[in-house]
């Protein structure tokens, strides 16, 4: 796949024909990398340039509005955005770096967001893209790959504005137009649109593995999914230790066996998410009191090896052929990476005890799960050093040995630990060395998403072209589940933390969405009653069997689908935990870790299996879910209604959470229509005319589609 690489000193080329600046794409093979836009502050912006390029010294001219004073650090690599005067909502940073220009979209706080532009796509002709817009719009800023196009690209008609496709895209096969508008209030959504050779892509089936918003992972931990080699099985069988915290047997070449025989395919994923499979202690370790015990490794997420596949879960073969037989199939493997911390076992730690951090604060208290007040320097627990990633001595060898997953093993990505205790400098380091040992040389996409809890603030700070690509969007989790499953709460929450998310990281960011994960109770037995949203999950899990093999109320099996339909239809990248799919009950950890169930599902298992495959094919087959706006067009206490558009191509989603069948009426937003509509789960409907009539199910979902191709 050909593409560009935003660090590298083959971007842009700025010539002069007829008086208009006219850009030039070198056909080159590369991995192309899209800048993040900076968030500008109120007073001054700091901008890492080493995010951007590999040798930012070499950065020459810097250009911006009259409102913003460039100054740089003694070293070029930090330039500080300071504000001097009026800025717009969002302005540009313009970059001269080896004779090649570059640009950074600046964007702004809005004074009033509900007056700011709203942007869509609506129609092609030829080689002009058309979008339509509510509220005026002062401004149009439009960037093809990291270059943003002169005004003469811009076509401006009484009612929707045309962006002409330069011709230099024509020689590249893929390129990315990014669009924004603003006016006195504040910036608008942003419009993300893929080229190949020039041309708007219309048709999912040009997309790969390699393009990251085609991605829908499925999470699996190791030791809890198949078990197919029974001679690696070493639990401790401990009487310290309750079998629930011990070994179950799962391994990589169970991973495989499941692979070889369809069953990701099935379910319409095309990225696997590994649990940590280095190696862990032999021992038990921690204790929970009541009842009491004591775990095992089984999660991987105590290591005593950075570099050494957990014999327990196979082989650095078996890794291997995992990996291989994935991708035959067209499907990524991303490896969970534990940096902030490792087991008192660690080589590392044992040799170099000075690189942790203190386990007792000044006053002589314990600096365990002190998650907020000390984040970047508490310890999990006491058996569990963090490691001071702010020192080189230290970051460094720790991101070599993340390398060294991707380097020998081929691995497509990482899910990463505890992001949000870790200093930014590691994921600066980490990143910066993949984009220059592993994604350039091997013409490679790498994707990397974090898992902080915190605000989105917080969560952002971590995500950008330096850092990490997405993180998981907790905030947004958190009011699905309640929307979903309580009866007491309505969607508007969930609506407008939606649109909170993406004010903080773009309509098309690489966030991902989870319908659960190994941190929270499995969100069926919420739905079901079997769980209280009130009490301790962990606890619960103990104390009792959570909805023992099936939850009370079948009602949740159908929550359940609409959680999973949500985050199949919303921008962002789908999740989707292992024995969601089935409807597995459970409380917290370790409940909601329970063995996986291949055989003797219930109807209502294979309900929710069959509709997840359905949702996440149908993700994968749309343009519209995967790159197309989002418009809310019905929020209320039991009904959510939103439309995805793309060029054409519509995708109408309505949620009931009400305990009665509903027929609902929707009127769209006018605009060129094609194609035969359909329902996703064969629901009656009628549409005429940007009318759509539709029957909804109680706790139900239903998906209107029209089919362009």
């Amino acid at each position: 796949m050909s593409k560009i690489m935003i660090f590298l000193p083959v971007l842009w080329v700025v010539l002069f024909s007829c008086g208009h600046k006219e850009i030039v794409l070198p056909d080159v093979s590369g991995i192309y990398d899209l800048a993040s836009p900076v968030r500008l502050n109120s007073d001054t912006t700091t901008v890492f340039m080493s995010d951007y390029f590999l040798f930012p010294e070499k950065v020459k001219k810097v250009q911006t509005s009259s409102g913003l004073k460039a100054e740089w650090s003694d070293d070029r690599q930090v330039l500080k955005l300071i504000r001097q005067g009026e800025v717009e909502p969002m302005e540009n940073l313009r970059l001269t770096y080896e004779g090649y220009v570059y640009d950074i979209p600046l964007i702004g706080d809005s004074r009033e967001a509900d007056k700011a532009p709203e942007i869509y796509t609506d129609s092609l002709s030829g080689d002009t893209i058309w979008l339509q817009s509510r509220n005026p719009v002062k401004a149009w800023l439009v960037y093809l790959q990291n270059q943003r196009l002169g005004e003469h690209y811009i076509v401006r008609h009484a009612d929707k504005t045309g962006i002409l496709i330069p011709k230099a895209a024509t020689k590249v096969k893929r390129s990315e137009m990014r669009v924004w508008a603003i006016n006195a209030y504040g910036v608008s959504n942003d419009i993300f649109i893929p080229l190949e050779y020039g041309r708007v892509i219309l048709d999912a089936s040009q997309l790969d593995r390699f393009d990251k918003r085609a991605s829908v992972l499925y999470f699996l931990m190791v030791d809890r999914f198949y078990d197919s080699i029974p001679e690696n099985n070493r639990p401790l069988n401990s009487k310290e230790v309750l079998p629930i915290a011990d070994y179950m047997g799962g391994d990589l070449a169970g991973v495989t066996q499941k692979l070889k025989e369809g069953y990701f395919d099935s379910l319409g994923v095309n990225t696997i998410w590994l649990s940590p499979i280095t190696q862990n202690p032999e021992g038990a370790y921690g204790l929970w009191k009541n009842p009491r015990t004591k775990f095992s490794g089984y999660h991987g997420y105590w290591p005593v090896s950075s570099t050494r596949v957990d014999d327990r879960y196979g082989t650095s073969d078996e890794l291997k052929e995992l990996v291989e037989e994935a991708h035959k199939k067209n499907i990524n493997v991303i490896l969970d990476y534990v940096a902030n911390h490792v087991h008192r076992l660690h080589p590392l730690y044992r040799e170099h005890k000075d690189w942790a951090t203190d386990l007792y604060l000044p006053d002589g208290t314990l600096n365990t799960e002190r998650w907020d007040e000390y984040r970047l320097t508490t310890w999990f627990d006491s058996f569990l050093p963090t490691l001071d990633l702010q020192r080189p001595e230290v970051y460094e060898p720790m991101t070599d040995s993340a390398l060294f997953w991707i380097k020998e093993y081929d691995l497509d990505g990482f899910r990463h630990d505890a992001t949000k205790h870790i200093p930014e400098i590691f994921w600066r380091t980490l990143t910066r060395k993949l984009k220059r040992d592993i994604m350039f040389p091997k013409n490679m996409t790498i994707y990397q998403v974090g898992e902080t809890y915190g605000s989105r603030e917080l969560i952002a700070s971590y995500v950008g072209s330096g850092q990490l690509d997405g993180q998981f969007d907790f905030n947004v989790y958190d009011d699905a589940v309640a929307a979903f499953a309580r009866p007491d709460v309505g969607f508007r929450q969930l609506n407008a933390s939606l649109e909170e998310s993406f004010h903080y990281y773009g309509v098309h960011s690489l966030m991902s969405y989870i319908s659960g994960n190994q941190d929270r109770a499995r969100f069926i037995s919420y739905a079901a009653g079997d769980l209280r949203f009130d009490e301790d999950s962990k606890a619960a899990g103990w104390r009792r069997r959570i909805g023992e093999r099936k939850p009370s109320d079948v009602a949740a099996y159908d929550k359940l689908v609409q959680l999973i339909a949500f985050n199949a239809t919303i921008p962002g990248i789908p999740v989707v935990f292992y024995g969601d799919e089935i409807g597995m009950t459970g409380g917290n950890d370790p409940d909601n870790r329970r063995m996986m169930r291949f055989d003797g599902l219930s109807e209502e298992e294979e309900m929710v299996k069959e509709k997840t495959a359905r949702l996440n094919t149908f993700r994968r087959e749309s343009m519209a879910l995967m790159f197309g706006d989002f418009i809310p067009l019905r929020v209320e206490d039991n009904i959510y209604a939103y439309l995805r558009s793309y060029f054409g191509e519509d995708v109408i989603v309505i949620f009931n959470k009400g305990r009665e069948n509903m027929t609902l009426r929707l009127d769209l937003p006018a605009r060129e229509r094609k194609g035969e509509f359909k329902s996703l789960f064969g629901g009656r409907f009628s549409y005429d005319n940007s009318k759509l009539i539709a029957d909804v199910p109680a706790n139900g979902v239903e998906i209107i589609y029209n089919t362009i191709h």
